[in-house]
């Protein structure tokens, strides 16, 4: 069935053939957006808190009341013909540029790929993996990238103008986005031993050959030595105002300076040939998260990190593009390997390839300062936190299929089991549902604790209950999450409407009653952020968590195994109590519940239906 929306016949390319005609985001109803506000904050809060909140809420709506006005504002901002997207430019800034902490363990996230049992050599990967990504920037270079859909609908494809050729820039108050040429920009960037080079992987007007691309990763390898250099990619990972500092002392330092950094910033994408050689699926997941801070450059919104032992991964700096936009780039990375269609052009080397060079910088005693600092920073931000992986084999989207499950549903609520039987409550759950169906859109919170899911966990962890009314709760819970998920897909969701309402007050003007009831915090403080993606090629999917007591957990739903990431702080505090090694303890907690739950759902297959 063709898609609802029309083609432009004045688009750019087949890329972007619906993209202008696709719906703009909407501002849900007023009374809609407080209702189900009420609903998901009524299993998480107390009868006399909730009483608080829905007094406020009442006072919000009322007629005449601010929130209509608010309403009015943000109605005509999403129909201001200038605008193409109402929320786009708040979120960015707000949610992204204008966040100060590290974006290290806060905003980036990483993919652990497989292994590549071909290519045990990391210049020999490193090489695959850049022709593969050449490959796909090619496609949106030419506009021919094929059109991603959602239930036959095309989603918005204009993020993808973020991945090649583009920099985050610290600023203050609030960094900026630049982007470069993709044509005119054919190097990569290499990162060796903290060194920085610079490859062009276009010669003589030809793309070089995968062949070629090793020799200068090899070069690399070799032009680096043993000595590693001035670690001056760790200033990427400190605080962004500190970064902001420390790039204006780099500037200030040396007048070439400013041409390294845009070589840096203009590049298609970096590559990170690490020294270091992960063994454990453990030890790749934090490697490709963060490694050790100083053989990266974290601005760079795409970053492919090879191992001294071959093992390999990615990096994304979030700020403008979204997980499953970069999945899709990676995926597409990881199959061109898999089905060994890397080898690109001529298997001889050109004897006229330059060599690659190093790209210097000069430096002083203000940016010395500035390297000892984030050094410091960074180290002591990576000593206070811990990642583990959970691979529960076995339980993958095949056999949850036949429990007749949505599979993240099931993930879901496997994670709000656990979290009830490690801290015996159900609290604030955020899990990313993606409104690109909509022009620019990007995100909305699937608020996953509801009552039917407060109900199901203390069904699961009471052993008066029978095993047929722990299923139909399941069950129940499970239908509420999808729900919810449904409406936040189609941008009706709470929290970004309440963003926009909260965002169209003018500075003159008191806080509503509902913004400062202590429940709009409480019920947005995210002690669980969660987020699904699948891929067979990945061994590791994540990021950390979004408050110094929560969790962060992204998780796979691959054919036969269920994955989690779980990253915490080291010793997680939760209303005041330690829980050391809280991040392992949970890990204990998933599995638990993922196994009661197999065996729960396994009473309801028929014995063929097993095999």
């Amino acid at each position: 069935m063709a898609p609802k929306t029309p083609v432009d016949p004045n688009a750019s390319g087949p890329m972007f053939q619906y993209q202008a005609n696709l719906p703009k985001l909407p501002v849900p109803g007023l009374d809609r957006t407080l209702a189900l506000y009420l609903q998901t904050v009524r299993p998480l809060v107390s009868d006399a808190d909730y009483k608080k909140t829905e007094q406020a809420a009442k006072e919000f709506i009322a007629p005449g009341g601010l929130g209509q006005e608010l309403q009015k504002r943000l109605v005509a901002r999403s129909q201001d013909g200038g605008i193409v997207n109402w929320m786009e430019d708040w979120w960015l800034d707000q949610a992204y540029m204008g966040y100060r902490d590290s974006v290290v363990i806060n905003v980036s996230y990483f993919f652990a790929y497989k292994d590549d049992k071909t290519r045990r050599n990391n210049a020999q990967r490193a090489a695959a993996i850049t022709t593969a990504a050449l490959e796909f920037k090619k496609e949106i270079v030419q506009k021919t990238l094929p059109i991603e859909y959602a239930k036959g609908e095309p989603l918005c494809m204009d993020s993808y103008k973020y991945m090649f050729n583009n920099c985050r820039v610290p600023k203050k108050p609030s960094d900026i986005e630049v982007a470069y040429d993709l044509v005119e920009n054919t190097h990569v960037i290499v990162i060796r031993k903290n060194r920085f080079y610079f490859v062009d992987v276009v010669h003589n007007g030809q793309q070089l050959s995968t062949t070629e691309i090793q020799q200068q990763f090899q070069r690399v390898i070799d032009l680096a030595g043993q000595d590693k250099g001035l670690p001056l990619g760790v200033l990427t990972a400190d605080n962004r105002d500190n970064w902001t500092d420390a790039r204006e002392a780099l500037l200030a330092a040396h007048g070439d300076n400013k041409s390294a950094l845009e070589k840096i910033e203009s590049a298609s994408f970096v590559v990170c040939l690490d020294d270091s050689a992960p063994g454990t699926r453990d030890e790749l997941s934090r490697a490709c998260w963060h490694g050790d801070g100083r053989n990266r450059f974290f601005d760079k919104p795409l970053q492919f990190v090879v191992f001294e032992n071959g093992k390999a991964g990615f990096i994304g700096e979030h700020s403008c593009m979204d997980g499953m936009v970069t999945a899709r780039l990676n995926n597409f990375i990881c199959d061109n390997l898999a089905k060994n269609k890397t080898n690109h052009g001529t298997v001889s080397i050109r004897p006229s390839l330059p060599q690659p060079t190093e790209i210097q910088f000069r430096i002083d005693a203000a940016v010395n300062k500035h390297i000892a600092v984030a050094e410091k920073n960074f180290d002591a931000a990576i000593a206070n936190h811990d990642l583990t992986v959970l691979a529960f084999n076995g339980l993958g989207k095949n056999q949850i299929k036949k429990f007749k499950c949505s599979p993240d549903a099931f993930a879901q609520m496997v994670i709000q089991l656990a979290y009830y039987k490690m801290f015996g409550v159900s609290r604030a759950t955020y899990e990313a549902g993606m409104t690109r169906k909509f022009q620019r859109g990007r995100t909305e919170t699937n608020r996953t604790v509801s009552a039917e899911s407060v109900a199901f966990v203390k069904a699961m962890e009471d052993v008066t209950v029978s095993n047929a009314d722990k299923i139909a709760r399941f069950r129940a819970a499970l239908k509420a999450q999808g729900a919810y998920m449904g409406q936040a897909t189609n941008a009706h969701g709470v929290d970004r409407h309440l963003f926009g309402l909260k965002n169209s007050l003018r500075p003159d003007e008191p806080k509503p009653s509902l913004f400062t009831d202590p429940s709009f915090a409480y019920c947005s403080h995210w002690f669980l952020s969660t987020s699904q993606l699948a891929s067979e090629y990945f061994d590791g999917y994540g990021w950390g968590q979004v408050v110094p007591d929560g969790f962060g957990i992204a998780y796979m739903v691959n054919n036969h195994v269920l994955q989690f990431n779980v990253a915490s702080v080291k010793d997680l505090t939760v209303d005041g109590k330690q829980y050391v090694n809280g991040t392992y303890h949970f890990k204990q907690a998933l599995e638990d519940a993922a196994e009661d739950l197999r065996d729960l759902l396994s009473n309801e297959i028929p014995p063929q239906a097993k095999l």
